[in-house]
């Protein structure tokens, strides 16, 4: 028995032998052939998209777009290049590509949260809803754009905390963007006998001592007429990634400016009676 499974497994070795080298000898070329063509087709792909993408950014495209379109180019030659080495080897195509639409319909159901974060991307780079270096606020969060992704887009803020949002997630919700810029909303009280017009001049006089936006001009002007206070409301145009920095910066000035004028701050104040029996 001993003897008769070893010469069964060395009958086995020798018709897997006989197997390879008789494949060796029929396809070896088109092994070859096929190898080669897919290396030559990896080459033309990659400077094809390369040379696509230097293309798009010379005529001022978009980045984002400009890397999209390219890689969908290269894509798009791999694909090809593939069923090129495939009929090079004697496959048959149709097989493949059934199955191949078979497990794209499994896979589909099973990451239809990625496939909409995919969709939802495209959406974005297609109709720019926003740019590389915007300012966009969404989802509770703001930040400075510094990639789009097909499934994502990464915010940064001031403090260089990373942001990363689901594509869908922004896709159809309300979206602010503000380009390379944010807004600063401040309020400041001075006392009912204050020279206003004064306060207006100072004010405008710290808002110019600062690096703003100059394409806005801040807006500054009596907002309320409060129980203790006549309140000034500032509104003006910082970079993004400055925005606290300057923001303190400007409120500092401003208690400063306004002790250094003598114009008083008021503060709420209550005048309780004690009634006798």
């Amino acid at each position: 028995m001993d003897q008769l499974s070893l010469d069964s497994e060395l009958q086995l070795l020798q018709n897997f032998y006989q197997i390879v080298v008789e494949f060796f000898a029929n396809y070896s070329f088109q092994l070859v052939g096929a190898i080669l063509i897919f290396l030559i087709g990896l080459f033309v792909a990659s400077k094809v998209s390369k040379g696509l993408n230097r293309f798009c950014l010379r005529k001022e495209l978009d980045p984002t777009l400009s890397n999209f379109i390219a890689s969908i180019v290269k894509i798009i030659i791999l694909a090809g290049v593939m069923v090129i080495c495939l009929n090079k080897l004697g496959v048959e195509i149709t097989p493949f590509v059934a199955a191949i639409g078979a497990i794209s319909l499994g896979a589909g159901l099973a990451v239809q949260g990625l496939l909409s974060n995919y969709s939802a991307g495209l959406s974005i780079i297609v109709t720019r809803l926003f740019v590389v270096g915007d300012t966009i606020s969404v989802q509770g969060v703001t930040g400075v754009v510094k990639e789009v992704r097909l499934a994502y887009t990464l915010l940064s803020d001031e403090d260089e905390v990373q942001i990363l949002i689901p594509n869908r997630h922004i896709v159809g919700e309300i979206l602010h963007n503000s380009n390379h810029e944010k807004l600063v909303e401040a309020s400041v009280g001075v006392a009912y006998d204050s020279d206003m017009e004064k306060v207006k001049q100072l004010l405008r006089g710290i808002l110019d001592k600062h690096k703003l936006c100059e394409n806005r001009e801040p807006q500054i002007g009596i907002d309320e007429f409060a129980d203790s206070s006549v309140n000034f409301s500032l509104r003006y145009w910082v970079p993004t990634e400055q925005y606290h920095q300057l923001r303190m910066a400007v409120n500092d000035d401003i208690f400063a400016e306004l002790q250094r004028a003598n114009v008083q701050i008021p503060f709420p104040q209550r005048e309780v009676k004690l009634l006798g029996e």
